[in-house]
């Protein structure tokens, strides 16, 4: 993350509605996406937003009277670091421990399995073909 800032559930949340949401949507706009039954006050969302902001994970754009915030990383790009700190943290870097580990212990379907071994297959020709 930048700066070495970790996100909580709650920013998550945040940056998935901005993500889902495109563009440059005000704090009334996500807070309105996000939990359209008030589940969180306006000032919640907008202090949170502002925390993103810090973290330098959004740019602020005030027009009037509101503020308009723009993402400058992609929901991609945020998995990534996301997922390679959760493999070097508890899987002590090894992505085939926690593959191993989401296969035994989700339930998964036959449909799911399939569509696993296809995922493979697709990463394994590509590397192939370099």
């Amino acid at each position: 993350m930048i700066n070495g800032n970790k996100l909580t559930p709650a920013e998550w949340e945040i940056m998935d509605a901005i993500w889902n949401l495109g563009g440059s949507p005000s704090v009334r706009e996500v807070l309105e996406y996000a939990y359209p039954n008030g589940e969180k006050a306006y000032t919640t969302i907008q202090t949170l937003m502002n925390l993103l902001e810090k973290k330098g994970l959004f740019t602020r754009k005030k027009i009037g009277l509101v503020n308009f915030y723009t993402p400058t990383r992609q929901r991609e790009d945020m998995l990534q670091t996301e997922t390679q700190h959760l493999i070097s943290r508890v899987f002590r870097g090894s992505a085939p421990a926690l593959a191993n580990f989401l296969i035994a212990e989700e339930d998964l379907s036959l449909d799911d399995i399939s569509t696993i071994k296809q995922l493979l297959n697709q990463k394994e020709a590509k590397l192939k073909e370099k």
